[in-house]
């Protein structure tokens, strides 16, 4: 669940390319709130002829809180950090609209197609996702799991990592074992999952897909500190998740029967403005319990199966 407040941003610095490794700088677009932290941070991955810029941000339509009321500022920003580069791929990790509306200003602005993950597959009209409120998402090529971009002196493979969202890919930079995980991986929150297009059952499965890869060497996620311990901390977000499942079903035979009673107890000392995130995470883990056929419902009461 995302952070009650915000970091000091003094360290990071809007609009300016910083150089995280050689084939990988990160420009943070001005886009804080209690959802993307610091903001959602855009890569640009290549040092050649041509790059690939990864999660373009927001587009500047400011709904909801959570797009970037300077859109044009962050695409001008990415602009300058590629410089006299090609851009030969704009790539969208997920349509959650503090990641994917700035691609299609930059497309128009630098004529570079937009490649990476599919449209939604279910309906998504929360207050983050961006074909709610602009259905020009039209990728010119969707990549498909195992699927590689190649470019100058650079290569990027997608993982298909569904549960987030329905269509959420990470991306591995081969020639240096980094991988670029959206907001499947965090390190300062962990991941909203909210039904129907996000999955608990489907993020789990994502999750350990993400541990059984041992090439991994770093995690660069869309909002936050990278992760230089990615095992680990994987296995620790497992171990979470299923912690959290077990306490969904001890506050059900506690008598908690319905959400809103279940977070304020889970989600003790919450910032108020992510009670309905919590609710979320907790339905999909019941829906997950449903399915599993551990909890049985009857409107918006809950209860264990037995």
């Amino acid at each position: 669940m995302a952070s009650s407040s915000l970091p000091d941003r003094s360290t990071w610095n809007t609009g300016m390319a910083a150089q995280l490794e050689p084939l990988v700088r990160r420009v943070l677009a001005p886009n804080p709130s209690p959802y993307t932290y610091t903001g959602t941070q855009t890569y640009i991955v290549g040092a050649g002829q041509d790059v690939a810029v990864i999660d373009p941000g927001p587009d500047g339509t400011g709904a909801a809180g959570h797009a970037d009321t300077n859109g044009e500022g962050h695409v001008a920003a990415i602009v300058a950090a590629v410089g006299s580069a090609r851009i030969a791929a704009i790539v969208c990790t997920h349509t959650h609209r503090d990641h994917s509306p700035a691609s299609r200003p930059l497309a128009a602005l630098t004529g570079a197609p937009i490649i990476g993950c599919a449209p939604l597959a279910l309906d998504d009209d929360g207050p983050r996702a961006d074909a709610a409120f602009d259905p020009d998402y039209r990728p010119a090529r969707v990549l498909a799991d195992g699927e590689v971009l190649r470019g100058d002196g650079w290569t990027l493979q997608a993982v298909a990592t569904p549960g987030h969202t329905s269509n959420h890919l990470c991306l591995a930079l081969v020639e240096s074992g980094a991988l670029f995980t959206g907001d499947h991986v965090m390190g300062w929150s962990t991941s909203v999952v909210s039904p129907p297009d996000g999955d608990m059952a489907a993020y789990m499965a994502s999750l350990q897909k993400l541990y059984d890869r041992p090439q991994d060497r770093v995690y660069y996620p869309a909002h936050g500190d990278p992760i230089d311990n990615p095992h680990q901390f994987v296995r620790g977000m497992l171990g979470h998740r299923r912690q959290r499942e077990r306490q969904v079903l001890r506050v059900l035979e506690g008598g908690l029967h319905d959400i809103p009673a279940m977070v304020a107890q889970m989600y003790k000392g919450l910032d108020p403005r992510l009670t309905g995130a919590a609710g979320r995470s907790v339905l999909a883990h019941l829906l997950d319990l449903e399915r599993q056929g551990r909890v049985v419902r009857s409107g918006e009461q809950w209860t264990t199966a037995r």
